[in-house]
């Protein structure tokens, strides 16, 4: 079996995080837990499910998920497994699990009373359901074990950039720690000559690295992730500009 992979929107000024690993220490002593992200801004659904279609490609086999940005803590929405490729994946049923690069095959509630601990809390799920059952898991439980088969029932498409006469219209998905706004167009949507907007202003051409932008000079930058990055060289593009989620980006030329 893979790693374990946490990613919350807990910060880390509190103990919830060490205290999920407590409960995967106390279950599953020889797994490997890798710390994802815990700064996933609070309650965003959103930026959960960009951070997992653009990181679990990068894991090995078999590797478990647990993605805990729940606001619906302790309500009736459903605590989901997941299989997508040759990975497992838990989360809420809010719509995180919905970007992934490969959809899943297979989805099963996972039931409190099976997968968790003697004594579930109503605000503490991650401590008490998705930490033991992901390890669970790992020591080799059959998924069948969590619960029985379901669909989610939110599941939200990813925001696919627009094409019409010779322009390509996204938004801002998500801004990391940097303040590099991150957008949903793919970097190879963008030609050599095409140039790219934000809020009527030409960013230029896109880079291949922030050096190649001036001083606290505004660019677009093909990303990482694949995607298309609005930035400013050793700046923060979000912060001086006042970015929000899902503002309007376009590639004109393309």
């Amino acid at each position: 079996m893979g790693p374990i992979v946490l990613l919350t929107d807990f910060g880390l000024k509190d103990p919830y995080v060490g205290v999920m690993k407590g409960v995967i220490a106390g279950i599953a002593p020889r797994a490997t837990v890798i710390d994802l992200s815990h700064g996933v801004p609070r309650h965003d659904v959103r930026a959960a499910a960009f951070c997992l279609r653009t990181s679990a490609r990068f894991f090995p086999p078999e590797s478990i998920f647990v993605a805990v940005v729940d606001p619906g803590v302790g309500g009736g929405r459903k605590i989901l497994w997941a299989r997508s490729g040759d990975s497992h994946f838990l989360a809420p049923d809010n719509g995180a699990l919905a970007w992934l690069e490969a959809s899943p095959a297979e989805f099963r509630e996972v039931l409190p009373k099976r997968s968790g601990l003697v004594q579930v809390s109503t605000t503490f799920h991650g401590r008490d359901v998705f930490a033991p059952a992901a390890a669970r898991l790992w020591q080799g439980e059959p998924p069948a074990r969590l619960g029985p088969s379901v669909k989610p029932s939110i599941w939200p498409e990813f925001p696919t950039p627009r094409r019409s006469k010779g322009r390509i219209a996204g938004e801002v998905l998500y801004v990391d720690g940097f303040g590099n706004t991150v957008t949903n167009m793919k970097s190879s949507l963008v030609g050599p000559e095409s140039r790219v907007v934000f809020r009527g202003r030409d960013l230029g051409r896109l880079l291949g690295t922030y050096s190649e932008a001036p001083p606290k000079g505004p660019c677009a930058v093909a990303a990482s992730s694949g995607y298309v990055e609005l930035a400013l060289r050793e700046g923060s593009f979000a912060e001086e500009r006042r970015v929000r989620i899902g503002e309007k980006v376009e590639i004109r030329g393309a």
